[in-house]
């Protein structure tokens, strides 16, 4: 597989010289197209604030991240938000979708945004829906909703616009463990059929179990990290586990 995603070097600074925090510390990491990752550690490791650097929302200290070799640490102004509509799916915790919007409205609208014709929006939401199980609900609006059938409807908005990559930021944490088990086989579904690549951060061990690689961050550094292979998912989390031991007291954060 080719790389999708370089990260050469980055680092985050937060405070001044007097009272400096490292969120990142010179972190490298390289992405093929294609694959499902999972990047865990405890409150305050850097994995949230790595994401928010891929997805442009933190402004890196120093380092390049480069996507599809274009150095997106030097977008700005336009070209910086075409990248984030056009280039970039979201998946957040609390779905972050529209109220007053249907659930069909709320996938349709990054597509109008983009002048798509109302004809080839009707068959792209039709066949992820179909994928996603959730052609049933198209018409309710989130409050009609559970917490599962939300985040597949933000899952299907992240996906429509065909992004070269997504970002999902503690994706089932609003969600009971069958819902979450739910969407996580929706990702696999995503990474398998439609070729997606996922960049997931997640403190559990469970959902983590269900990426093809897992990257550990410690102190704003690459801790360990390892592809699950042949493994079946039991092995895998497993393999977490022994690794979330040698954090030591991180352990019960990680987990």
């Amino acid at each position: 597989m080719s790389s999708i995603l370089k990260i050469d070097s980055i680092s985050k600074y937060y405070g001044n010289k007097s009272n400096l925090t490292k969120a990142i510390d010179n972190i490298s990491l390289e992405v093929k197209k294609g694959e499902f990752i999972a990047i865990m550690g405890a409150s305050g490791s850097g994995k949230t604030t790595l994401l928010n650097s891929i997805a442009t929302i933190d402004k890196v200290t120093s380092g390049h991240i480069f996507l599809e070799n274009k150095d997106i640490t030097k977008l700005k102004g336009n070209e910086l938000n075409k990248f984030r509509r056009e280039e970039l799916g979201f998946i957040f915790q609390d779905f972050n979708l529209l109220d007053t919007l249907t659930a069909y409205e709320n996938i349709a609208l990054s597509l109008q945004i983009q002048n798509i014709k109302a004809k080839e929006i009707y068959k792209r939401i039709e066949d992820i829906s179909s994928k996603l199980g959730i052609l049933e609900i198209l018409n309710k609006y989130p409050y009609q909703m559970s917490g599962g059938q939300k985040q597949r409807v933000a899952s299907a908005r992240a996906v429509i616009t065909n992004p070269k990559l997504i970002l999902a930021d503690e994706p089932t944490g609003a969600l009971d463990s069958g819902s979450a088990k739910k969407l996580l086989e929706i990702f696999q579904l995503l990474n398998d059929e439609l070729k997606s690549t996922i960049l997931m951060v997640t403190h559990d061990a469970f959902t983590a179990s269900f990426a093809s690689r897992v990257v550990f961050i410690k102190d704003g550094k690459i801790f360990n990290e390892f592809i699950k292979g042949n493994d079946t998912r039991k092995e895998f989390f497993e393999k977490i586990i022994d690794v979330v031991s040698l954090l030591g007291g991180d352990a019960s954060d990680v987990i």
